[in-house]
């Protein structure tokens, strides 16, 4: 049996468990819940994750965190952007 199996299964369900965060960011246009601090913290170890991947020539992952990050990075930039929203919305 390949082991690599268990490192895509676990990709899958490691990567996929920020798609219903990232979906109710961009439907409900709030990302209060998400702490900014979590979330940087996540991305930097997702970059550690990448750089180790790398090195050791893994595809599960090298392709489970890029994926990761991106969807990280767009949360991110989606509790940046809801909150610039929403303070210039309780300025008018």
């Amino acid at each position: 049996m390949n082991i690599d199996i268990f490192g895509y299964f676990a990709a899958i369900l490691t990567t996929a468990a920020f798609l219903p965060q990232l979906i109710k960011t961009l439907k409900t246009q709030k990302a209060n819940d998400v702490s900014l601090t979590t979330l940087i913290m996540f991305i930097i170890g997702v970059l550690s994750w990448i750089i180790y991947g790398y090195k050791i020539s893994s595809k599960p992952i090298l392709i489970a965190n890029l994926i990761t990050l991106l969807l990280n990075i767009l949360i991110l930039i989606s509790k940046i952007y809801f909150s610039k929203t929403k303070s210039e919305e309780d300025l008018s």
